[in-house]
């Protein structure tokens, strides 16, 4: 069997929970080198429904098998400036936190491509990038019900119904990854990097 698809590129996977290491573990799955950035406590998923007996959730290590995990406290600069080299020798940065959250500590997209214009920033937030709700945190369960989706589950006569899995975070990381490879196919012909924006509402 020949190398997997995505053998030789590199991928900085930032931020936690659900949509962003969907994302990231498609690409490592794929054949991606994946560097998933945790804090010192951990991603909120280690410790989220049925634990393994190491007292770590499956719900994890499925999302970031294939994966190297590294510690970094993001609110410290020397981290910061760490996370930042790591950045510069990726072809990808995958992103998740809330819009500008990162420019605050000068790892935003504009920064980073201003450094290395071949490298590609995909971000997926509840939102996305611009417009009036941008900077508003987003998690799956809220992007559902505003998207309309929980309004087409369940009963005719009932509530809103939650699906039984984040498929609003499925979704979004599986978008992520589609534009993550047009993005490295297109640099290909120009040599240019780009920003992929992926709103969990949309």
């Amino acid at each position: 069997m020949g190398q997997a698809p995505l053998t030789g590129i590199r991928v900085l996977e930032l931020g936690s929970t659900v949509a962003g290491p969907a994302a990231g573990r498609l690409l490592a799955d794929l054949g991606a080198e994946v560097f998933k950035v945790e804090p010192p406590e951990g991603d909120q998923l280690r410790t989220w429904g049925e634990l393994a007996p190491d007292g770590t959730s499956w719900w994890f290590k499925s999302h970031n098998r294939n994966k190297q995990l590294l510690t970094f406290d993001l609110h410290r600069p020397e981290d910061v400036e760490t996370v930042r080299r790591i950045a510069l020798q990726c072809d990808v940065v995958l992103e998740s936190f809330r819009p500008g959250w990162l420019d605050e500590r000068g790892l935003g997209p504009q920064t980073l491509r201003a450094l290395k214009p071949d490298l590609i920033v995909a971000s997926i937030s509840g939102y996305g990038q611009t417009g009036p709700y941008a900077r508003r945190p987003g998690y799956g369960n809220i992007a559902e019900a505003i998207g309309g989706l929980r309004a087409i589950t369940g009963e005719a006569a009932g509530p809103p119904m939650r699906m039984g899995i984040s498929i609003g975070d499925e979704l979004a990381g599986l978008y992520t990854v589609i534009g993550i490879l047009a993005a490295l196919q297109a640099r290909t012909r120009d040599g240019r990097g780009d920003a992929v924006d992926v709103a969990l509402t949309e």
